[in-house]
């Protein structure tokens, strides 16, 4: 992987970038004047004079008269009437899209740091350090650790014995990576995350709960990213897994011995047991939980909020409290919210059929 950090020239205030550069840059047409300077980028409501922004969404396309910012990229075919005091518009087939690399060539967040390990870093024994590596303040890089080339590891951060990081890793202030953990390359850790802990595993013995023994590990494969203060355990034996490419989001939970296939998304605290294995493309909504000793199939929706207590087979939408086929979930909490008017209904039915009864009683005598 190429270190961008070092020969890719950011585009900032003191180093703007023209609308032809961008236009350039995302293979695009610029209509209006190319020599507009760009210094930023931001949304179409906060955009000011110097940024850039974008719309995707048709419902967003009246905001573009009321921007202040000094260009917009829209997509092709759009109609919308420009004057001397709009915006320079770049047109793409997907702005969304050429957005995000224009945002990625503004970013602030890979700050260029010089390689080097600070004074107050403490280094273990018999650790290997890649080449071009940053270990900032108060670091923590215990005996037979391994940290690979460029990667970037930030204050207060722990790395345990013989715990291993790939190549261009991110692994921000907070970090504990407890032993024998395995990180993959390109992989970002945000603050407070904790890799590598007990799995929650007891044994009660006469009324005494007795702590079973987890002497496995986890391995984080390539390009994953993990939000801040997200807890994955380690396995009891063998190793937790996080697939190739998952995303997750702040405040997940991941126990031990579970594995998560490669490119799922988890959303923000969703929470996964034990021994439990998910497939590739998975995706898991905010608060959902599932069960231990569970498969869920490749390419399977988790709705928020919802329970998972069975296996899940692929291509399948569940959500739901226990989960079930989307669709009919649906259908159930439709019925639900109309069952203060049938009660009221068979109320009314009810004393219509008690006048009519007493009516016939009436009419007996």
């Amino acid at each position: 992987m190429a270190d961008n950090r070092k020969k890719q020239t950011k585009w900032t205030a003191s180093n703007p970038a023209t609308v032809r550069d961008i236009s350039r840059l995302i293979g695009a047409h610029c209509n209006g004047n190319g020599s507009i300077q760009i210094t930023g980028i931001a949304g179409i409501r906060e955009a000011g004079k110097g940024d850039i922004t974008f719309v995707a969404d048709p419902k967003y396309m009246p905001l573009v008269s009321q921007t202040k910012a000094s260009a917009v990229i829209i997509g092709n075919g759009v109609d919308i009437k420009e004057s001397e005091q709009s915006p320079a518009f770049i047109r793409v087939d997907d702005p969304a899209a050429a957005f995000e690399r224009v945002a990625a060539q503004f970013s602030a967040d890979e700050m260029v740091f010089k390689p080097g390990i600070h004074p107050t870093a403490v280094i273990g024994e018999d650790v290997t350090l890649g080449s071009d590596i940053v270990i900032q303040a108060y670091a923590v890089i215990c005996d037979g650790a391994a940290v690979g080339d460029r990667s970037i590891i930030y204050p207060h951060v722990y790395l345990g014995h013989y715990a291993t990081i790939g190549n261009d890793c991110r692994i921000y202030s907070g970090v504990a990576i407890r032993e024998r953990v395995a990180i993959g390359n390109n992989v970002i850790v945000h603050c407070n995350s904790v890799i590598g802990s007990d799995g929650y595993g007891y044994k009660t013995a006469n009324g005494v709960h007795q702590k079973i023994p987890h002497v496995g590990s986890v391995e984080i494969e390539d390009d994953v990213e993990i939000g801040a203060c997200v807890t994955i355990d380690r396995a009891r034996f063998g190793k937790t897994r996080v697939g190739k490419g998952t995303k997750i989001d702040n405040l997940v939970m991941i126990a031990h011995n579970s594995s998560v296939g490669e490119h799922c998304l988890l959303v923000g605290q969703s929470g996964i047991a034990g021994s439990t294995h998910v497939g590739d493309h998975v995706v898991i909504a905010a608060q959902a939980g599932l069960v231990g000793h569970l498969e869920i199939g490749d390419r399977v929706t988790i709705g928020g909020k919802a329970g998972v207590t069975k296996n899940i087979p692929a291509d399948t939408r569940v959500s739901g409290f226990p989960a079930q086929k989307h669709d009919k979930e649906r259908r159930e909490q439709v019925h639900l919210r109309k069952l203060p008017e049938l009660c009221n209904r068979i109320k009314e039915l009810g004393e219509r059929l008690s006048q009519l009864e007493e009516a016939a009683k009436n009419s007996g005598k």
